[in-house]
């Protein structure tokens, strides 16, 4: 688990900060998944398997969990705040979009997948969706 924990976060880690944050997001979803195709038992792990753990182990990789969730929605919320995306994005239920679509990665993602291909398209379509002028309420 807290190797899963460490290679998402390191993969995001990674990104640099001074990019728009559109481009931090796609670089995000690209690392995302190449941590799924390039450590699969760790990405499975941490994805998947932490519902069986106990007390204290559970509770701190919910914690990181958590954590990990949080730096995709602030990317959301920093882009809605910046204009870059929508004025009325719920950045909540968008990282929970990304991250669900993301996660299920370890059940379909083939070896030798080209995942920077991939997480490109997903953003493409993702961003289309939230990219522009705000809706009235």
């Amino acid at each position: 688990m807290r190797e899963g924990a460490d290679a998402f976060h390191g993969a995001l880690d990674a990104i640099p900060e001074r990019l728009p944050v559109g481009e931090r997001l796609r670089l995000a979803m690209r690392a995302h998944l190449r941590v799924v195709a390039q450590q699969l038992d760790v990405a499975t792990v941490f994805v998947r398997e932490w519902r069986y753990l106990e007390r204290e182990r559970r509770d701190e990789i919910l914690a990181e969990r958590r954590r990990y969730e949080e730096r995709f929605r602030a990317l959301f919320r920093e882009g809605r705040e910046l204009g870059e995306l929508r004025t009325d994005l719920d950045e909540g239920a968008a990282a929970l979009l990304v991250l669900s679509a993301l996660n299920w990665a370890y059940t379909w993602l083939t070896a030798g997948a080209d995942t920077d291909a991939l997480a490109d398209r997903f953003f493409a379509l993702l961003a289309d969706g939230i990219r522009g002028y705000a809706t009235p309420r």
